[in-house]
């Protein structure tokens, strides 16, 4: 079946920079706001912009990813002859090895690709939070007869260093990039989301690995070898909201930003809805004793001691006596009587004891991981 566009979600990353959140795990299947993973963004995103024709690359810890997705149904995305496809790795009688780079995880599902036959290729990260419509941006990427088009955003200065920085002309066309550069020249930043022309990157993977086989990365090496050679380069800007929730401490702050009446995100915007896989649950339960404020709470929580501005997913339990300040507390977590967590992400069934406490800073959150549990502290 012939597609114009066919969505490929690079969801493989370890995401070690999120520590114990992310040991068994992908980092896309990270949980996020209380009742989404990260994943669910770019899903649903491809879904509102009426792209229906998906593979989701996987490497790392895939199963629990695996099962969230599954056949893309909860995003509407189980079309007869399109929807989503899981892409695991593999290696070759030939001896290829596992995916090398964003580039290399392309070309190693090639056969994949044509099998759709698309005139476009739309290449997305699976963790980032936004609400973005690829539509507009394949109507740019026609309008400028663009071989690649790069989708951008401005950046502090200070935190360019993290992403792939563009110097463009009037036209929007890039002239120069940067691989996350020491001494960015602007704080013009890729979002890792790119339109290519399938025929011309096709061609640039199979020629390369024919021969030297270097061609593993877009940001080390695709957008590099596309300037060199002239190609039409576009960039696509981007205004929204945006964040890459790579670190501990940008997963903490999207989050408490998720809580702002004032938050460009919108999750309430019907229009543009984020979905997500959902679990029939009792309703939360809040006792005589439970105090909430400035909170999202979710189905099958159940709350004894007082929460302010935090997030709480599914299946969260506070114990009576305990505090919950400036936090993330992740699904099935469990939080015993007489706890202090402030400024802090906990993870999915973690157990934080009687009379714990996990305390952060706005600077430096504090984490407790996966499954982990902090042992219970008796009273002094």
């Amino acid at each position: 079946m012939r597609t114009e566009m066919l969505g490929m979600i690079l969801a493989g990353g370890q995401g070690t920079r999120l520590g114990k959140l992310t040991r068994t795990t992908a980092k896309p299947s990270v949980p996020f706001g209380g009742r989404y993973r990260i994943i669910d963004f770019t899903l649903s995103n491809l879904a509102n912009s009426g792209v229906d024709t998906v593979g989701v690359v996987t490497q790392y810890q895939p199963l629990e990813l695996n099962r969230h997705v599954q056949n893309g149904a909860a995003w509407g995305l189980n079309v007869a002859g399109a929807g989503v496809t899981i892409l695991q790795p593999y290696a070759s009688s030939e001896g290829e090895k596992f995916f090398e780079g964003t580039a290399h995880a392309i070309y190693q599902n090639i056969a994949y690709i044509d099998s759709y036959d698309p005139d476009y290729l739309l290449v997305l990260s699976g963790d980032h939070i936004y609400k973005m419509d690829y539509g507009r941006m394949l109507r740019a990427h026609k309008l400028k007869k663009a071989a690649l088009t790069v989708a951008v955003m401005p950046v502090p200065k200070a935190d360019a260093p993290r992403f792939g920085i563009m110097n463009t002309d009037d036209t929007d066309r890039i002239i120069e990039f940067q691989e996350k550069p020491k001494e960015p020249k602007s704080n013009l930043a890729s979002m890792g989301i790119y339109i290519f022309n399938w025929p011309t990157l096709r061609r640039y993977l199979t020629e390369s690995y024919a021969t030297d086989g270097k061609m593993e990365d877009f940001g080390n090496d695709v957008i590099p070898a596309y300037l060199a050679h002239n190609e039409p380069t576009y960039a696509y800007a981007f205004h929204g909201y945006w964040k890459d929730v790579g670190t501990i401490q940008s997963l903490w702050e999207a989050n408490m930003e998720f809580l702002s009446p004032t938050n460009s995100l919108n999750i309430a915007n019907r229009s543009w809805r984020i979905f997500s896989q959902t679990e029939p649950l009792p309703p939360m339960f809040l006792t005589k004793t439970a105090k909430v404020s400035r909170s999202m709470l979710t189905d099958g929580s159940y709350i004894a001691g007082t929460v302010d501005h935090s997030v709480l997913s599914q299946s969260v339990r506070v114990g009576e006596g305990s505090t919950v300040k400036d936090s993330m507390i992740m699904p099935n977590a469990t939080i015993g009587k007489n706890v202090t967590i402030d400024h802090a992400i906990i993870g999915e069934n973690a157990i934080v004891g009687d009379n714990g406490e996990v305390i952060g800073k706005p600077e430096g959150i504090a984490v407790v991981g996966y499954g982990e549990a902090v042992g219970r502290k008796e009273k002094a």
